[in-house]
């Protein structure tokens, strides 16, 4: 999401600041090395999956200067001579002529569009000019065999739903739309549902891996990117070539833990956000912290109990919308966001929701004509409630509410009800997988100290639970560390990625 985000925030508004980056020294580097570049030939899986390993991929020219494809997969891996379904790649060519291999990426979600990922400028130049960089859509996302749960119009209500309720009548409406979404999936896609989870899609990547020619998986996974790649290395620990994972999600997780840890990390932007606004000496909120979680904590209460205009009548700026355009800048750089936040805040004291909404329809990949971009708000609660089910009853949320509150005031309620969908949901949640990925080599995995949607104790977390992972810390707020800002950050990825330098397990970089 951060680079798509990132530059439709100059289209909300024009106060922004100057992109700044930070410029420390990389940490100490060890010596020790990945898996060197892979030959031409990679090895096939014999039996049943062999004749997916085996294809070939017919690449056509697409979006003017990539390359496009589909490849087979089985729908189900216990039952590979069954149905099979299609996933669609794109291919930015390496730029020069000695190409180490195929980096494929992931920018999270879960339901983000891997496609789109790797028409953005998401590696360095350097790393461009010696892997071809290959996105794909997951299972089940985008254009990669879609689910399907919700028209543009159902969707519309389904987000704007008060999300955190204070009464039976809101605690029935959220109820309801969680069951019309998980009635529509089962619907619409029922035969999919049971196996779009992050196993399987892990299983697509070696799929991926082997028909892109490589020997061992070159990957770069952010968000819950991270997740497939710690169940990719789980599976296929030899397969390991050189992997990054930025912005960790902690496997070990529940569904309640989870959220806990969201509402920790929000209310820590929160705090930045704030800590900016005051210095910046205009704040439209106020003139002491107290004072402006107070105004922001008001404004919200208000627009809960009377929505804003917003210049389309059919769209008012709902509770829930507004606690999304909140927090869409936290997840980026604060020079570029805070300013833009300020402004949407500010309109919103003075009675108009545009801006905020404008936000909100960003983090949701909604465009301005009514249509979203992909299926990422179905995707996310398919995947997330076979992954890391709450499956919590009514009576059990609400006995939680309070303790979500203590942790943040604006996101623990909204967070603490966003796992009732999975309580309706149609297929039963998978056992989540125990990681260690044994016999791996080196994985590189990055934690933001103040990343708000992946907390930096989730990177430690599975750094520590890798046998081989290896910690890179970066010192700063923004969602994920490479290529927002961070020389020392960039270097030391760029290098662990074009010559297999690892950085030394602690190393970290300075704001």
């Amino acid at each position: 999401m951060t680079h798509r985000a990132l530059g439709a925030l100059f289209a909300v508004a024009t106060l922004v600041t100057a992109c700044t980056s930070d410029e420390s020294d990389p940490a100490a580097s060890s010596t020790r090395t990945a898996s060197p570049p892979a030959s031409a030939d990679s090895p096939t899986t014999a039996g049943p999956l062999a004749r997916f390993h085996e294809q070939r991929l017919d690449w056509e020219p697409c979006n003017e200067e990539f390359e496009c494809a589909t490849v087979q997969v089985p729908l189900d891996y216990a039952a590979p001579d069954g149905e099979v379904i299609e996933l669609a790649l794109l291919r930015a060519p390496a730029t020069g002529d000695d190409p180490i291999g195929s980096l494929l990426v992931n920018p999270g979600g879960p339901g983000g569009s891997g496609v789109d990922y790797a028409q953005a400028d998401i590696v360095g130049d350097d790393v461009r000019e010696r892997f071809h960089v290959v996105g794909f859509d997951p299972r089940g996302v985008g254009r990669s065999s879609p689910i399907d749960c919700m028209d543009d119009r159902e969707l519309d209500e389904f987000v704007a739903t008060d999300g955190s309720p204070d009464d039976s009548s809101e605690v029935r409406s959220l109820q309801q739309q969680a069951a019309v979404m998980a009635q529509g999936c089962s619907e619409r896609s029922g035969k999919l549902l049971p196996y779009v989870g992050t196993v399987d899609v892990a299983r697509d990547l070696d799929v991926l891996r082997a028909v892109l020619g490589d020997a061992v998986l070159y990957y770069f996974g952010s968000s819950y990117g991270t997740y497939i790649g710690a169940l990719y290395a789980e599976q296929f620990p030899d397969r390991v070539g050189r992997m990054v994972l930025d912005g960790a999600l902690d496997p070990t997780l529940s569904g309640d833990e989870f959220a806990r840890g969201q509402a920790e990390g929000f209310e820590h932007a929160l705090g930045a956000y704030v800590q900016f606004c005051l210095e910046q000496g205009d704040c439209p909120l106020g003139t002491s912290e107290q004072e402006v979680r107070s105004t922001l904590t008001n404004l919200l209460r208000l627009i809960d109990a009377d929505p804003l205009p917003t210049g389309d009548a059919a769209r008012p700026l709902t509770q829930s919308l507004a606690i999304l355009g909140v927090a869409l800048p936290l997840y980026l750089p604060g020079a570029q966001s805070y300013p833009v936040l300020s402004v949407a805040l500010e309109q919103a004291l003075a009675g108009d929701g545009a801006a905020l909404l404008r936000l909100a329809d960003i983090y949701l990949f909604r465009n301005p004509d009514g249509t979203y971009d992909g299926n990422h708000n179905e995707v996310i609660n398919a995947v997330n409630c076979l992954d890391r089910p709450s499956g919590e009853s009514v009576a059990e949320i609400q006995a939680e509410v309070s303790a979500y509150e203590a942790i943040s005031p604006i996101f623990g309620p909204y967070l603490v009800w966003s796992g009732l969908v999975c309580a309706e949901w149609p297929v039963p949640p998978l056992t989540p997988p125990t990681v260690d990925a044994a016999g791996a080599a080196p994985i590189v995995v990055v934690g933001t100290t103040g990343d708000p949607a992946t907390p930096y104790e989730w990177a430690q977390a599975l750094t520590s639970q890798l046998e081989s992972g290896v910690l890179l810390t970066y010192e700063g707020t923004v969602h994920t560390a490479y290529n927002t800002g961070s020389r020392c950050v960039d270097e030391q990825v760029d290098s662990y990625l074009l010559e297999g330098t690892v950085p030394a397990d602690g190393s970290v970089c300075e704001r």
